[in-house]
């Protein structure tokens, strides 16, 4: 699909879980990241997200890197974890994984 740019409209499309998401990654927090990249401006192929624990919160550092873009989140959270989470669209699909997994 192209969108009124002329660029490629990405995260359209098939969303898809590897087994370390959905055995590390609360659903809450994959459900949060797949509507945090529906609010970047211009999405890239491919979203960067660090989670870091702070206490009783949940911090999401959201980021990609063309066109630059880096968003912060906390969330109340009663067991914060540490990853660090890729999601990238092939055009066909979207996958989240960890990124020990890639």
């Amino acid at each position: 699909m192209i969108n009124t740019k002329g660029g490629i409209i990405v995260f359209k499309n098939a969303k898809y879980l590897t087994r370390g998401v959905q055995s590390e990654i609360p659903i809450k927090l994959q459900l949060f990241m797949w509507c945090c990249i529906k609010s970047v401006p211009e999405p890239d192929y491919l979203q960067i997200f660090r989670l870091e624990p702070m206490k009783t919160m949940q911090k999401i550092i959201h980021e990609q890197e063309e066109p630059e873009y880096r968003k912060e989140y906390l969330l109340k959270s009663y067991d914060p974890i540490t990853a660090k989470v890729y999601v990238i669209d092939s055009d066909t699909y979207s996958t989240m994984l960890l990124a020990s997994e890639y």
